[in-house]
């Protein structure tokens, strides 16, 4: 009797076996604790969703330009090559004071004075009575007529071999029927002395400044170089 009640025991392990685990151990989760797929070891490995910080694009750099002039760029701000200076042009490049009735002897330096936010001037200021002739320094194409922040009433002018760019500042407005992509000529018109941007209220003058260009049609990213020289001592 024994040894029959043995052989059924065996025989209802051995058919459990093979039927595979029943109702009530699928339901209180055994089967999902001893399974391998479940084990950490044998769990594929999914690789890591992006973040939005590994999926940005590279940060800007502080010192990169912006892609126009309207975001208060001016060429004072480029002046990342100080091998360019004025002295290789001395000779060469022929150009008249910009304002009106101005003579050299009555200029004065301003390209390394301190500015504010830690900037270098990169220009020239030349003084002058309000309402005074601005006149072109030198034949060229105008290639933006802009109102800025700082420099207010504002020109950007470009030589004729698109190397050089003039740029005039702080003007009260602009002389009649001036317009981009106008051609001018030395000792043009093209506008007047004023105050305006953050010149300071009075304080009438002209900023000018040169800047050498790689690419024309990026004209606000010039290297400035020192007009001083080139205006103080102009070819005739």
């Amino acid at each position: 009797m024994v040894a029959v009640t043995i052989s059924v025991v065996a025989f209802y392990s051995w058919a459990r076996t093979k039927r595979g685990p029943d109702r009530n151990e699928l339901t209180n989760g055994r089967i999902a604790e001893s399974s391998p797929a479940s084990s950490p070891s044998a769990s594929p490995t999914l690789a890591p969703v992006p973040s939005a910080a590994t999926t940005q694009s590279p940060t800007t750099s502080a010192t990169q330009v912006p892609v126009n002039p309207d975001t208060e760029v001016t060429p004072s701000q480029n002046n990342d090559r100080k091998d360019l200076t004025a002295g290789r042009f001395v000779g060469t490049l022929k150009l008249i004071i910009p304002v009106l009735g101005v003579t050299p002897d009555q200029l004065v330096d301003t390209f390394s004075d301190a500015r504010s936010e830690g900037r270098t001037h990169d220009a020239i200021d030349i003084p002058a009575p309000a309402g005074t002739p601005v006149v072109a320094a030198a034949d060229g194409q105008i290639v933006k007529l802009f109102q800025s922040d700082r420099g207010g009433t504002t020109i950007y002018q470009l030589s004729p071999d698109k190397k050089l760019v003039f740029y005039y500042a702080h003007l009260q407005r602009y002389v009649d029927g001036l317009v981009a992509g106008k051609f001018v000529r030395q000792g043009e018109v093209i506008g007047y002395v004023g105050d305006t941007g953050n010149a300071g209220a009075g304080n009438f003058h002209l900023h000018f400044s040169i800047s050498v260009v790689s690419d024309p049609k990026r004209y606000w990213e010039g290297i400035n170089i020192n007009p001083y020289p080139l205006l103080h001592s102009p070819t005739k």
